[in-house]
């Protein structure tokens, strides 16, 4: 695993690169996050669903991005709107999995995330956390 092997640093500079993506993309959500979510709006759960929540075979799989690619939260200078609600995949990121255990995903993800590679080292034990977490909320959604 890379970031046992090499110290990894991050500092997130707000650029919203990581809340962009490919329109066919969405947010992986819990159902309490949904809740958080449209409280947090001051919205109905099923407006929230309706405008928000990609579907698939009557199965909500998440957040829709908007047809340019930006997450719907996401305003203008980087800032999150629904930050202190927001999911565990925005929480957790870039600490997943396949981007952490591998040198060269690792490297190809900081040419799209100005943050990665900057900033101060990033402890181990707060990488190992992030990807309990990260893991738990992709287990849950099976």
């Amino acid at each position: 695993m890379y970031y046992q092997l090499t110290p990894l640093r991050f500092e997130c500079t707000q650029c919203g690169k990581c809340c962009t993506g490919n329109q066919n993309h969405y947010i992986a959500v819990s159902d309490d996050e949904v809740t958080a979510i449209y409280r947090q709006l001051g919205i109905s759960k099923k407006w929230f669903l309706k405008r928000y929540m990609q579907r698939q075979h009557d199965i909500y799989q998440g957040i829709k991005l908007e047809k340019n690619g930006r997450c719907p939260f996401l305003l203008t200078g980087g800032l999150c709107k629904i930050y202190d609600v927001r999911p565990t995949q925005c929480k957790t990121y870039p600490y997943w999995p396949e981007l952490v255990n591998s040198k060269s995903a690792w490297l190809a993800e900081s040419k799209r995330c100005e943050g990665i590679n900057r900033g101060k080292k990033v402890t181990k034990s707060h990488i190992r956390k992030m990807l309990q977490i990260q893991t738990a909320a992709e287990a849950d959604s099976d």
